[in-house]
């Protein structure tokens, strides 16, 4: 089997903020989206596979990331970092604003080729994360989830939520080949290479 080429995620630049679809890219640039619950550690995650730390701004506030933010990898891909969701103290409307466009983007968006989903390890498989499943599901969109701040947690806990989890998806997901789940510490940087792996497959086609 062919290597697969490995992307300069630490070249990644920003490009710019939308807050409604008809402000997405009209490029076709081939995308992969990161989603999650507020405080999940989605901002953390981008940055460590970056290796930059103020590419996403990281805060002790959870919504900080209001808006669809797309950086620019090489002239040829997009890495998009979805808002947090579900936590976040801003008004209703804001939140079923942010509802709909997730939905939308993640289920009309063309050039997306897959969705990296952020859980706390500690918090995993809330209602909205199985939402966000489900509409990836209804886009027949690859999900790699990760089980973030793993050094939370023992070793041995943290296997045992790997395991509870994938059971459950195997269970009660329609298209459970189409998902994949690792362990991940932005800290201790546990998992970077199994998630490099993934994007690179995912940017190659």
């Amino acid at each position: 089997m062919a290597q697969c080429r490995h992307f300069p995620y630490p070249q990644s630049t920003f490009h710019l903020s939308v807050n409604h679809l008809r402000q997405l890219p009209e490029d076709s640039r081939v995308e992969v989206a990161f989603a999650g619950r507020s405080n999940a550690g989605k901002s953390s995650a981008i940055n460590t596979l970056t290796q930059q730390k103020s590419l996403c701004r990281v805060s002790k506030t959870p919504g900080r990331t209001q808006m669809i933010n797309f950086f620019r990898i090489e002239d040829f891909y997009y890495l998009v970092d979805l808002p947090g969701y579900g936590y976040a103290k801003v008004p209703v409307k804001v939140k079923q604003h942010w509802q709909q466009l997730l939905e939308q983007y993640l289920t009309q968006r063309p050039m997306l080729q897959g969705v990296v989903l952020i859980m706390d390890i500690r918090h995993p498989l809330t209602a909205i994360d199985q939402n966000m499943l489900q509409w990836c599901q209804h886009a027949n969109m690859p999900v790699h989830i990760l089980l973030t701040k793993a050094d939370k947690l023992k070793y041995g806990a943290a296997k045992n939520t790997l395991l509870r989890v994938q059971k459950h998806l195997q269970q009660s997901t329609t298209h459970s080949n189409n998902i994949s789940l690792q362990l991940f510490s932005s800290l201790k940087k546990t998992g970077l290479s199994t998630l490099i792996a993934v994007l690179d497959s995912w940017y190659a086609g």
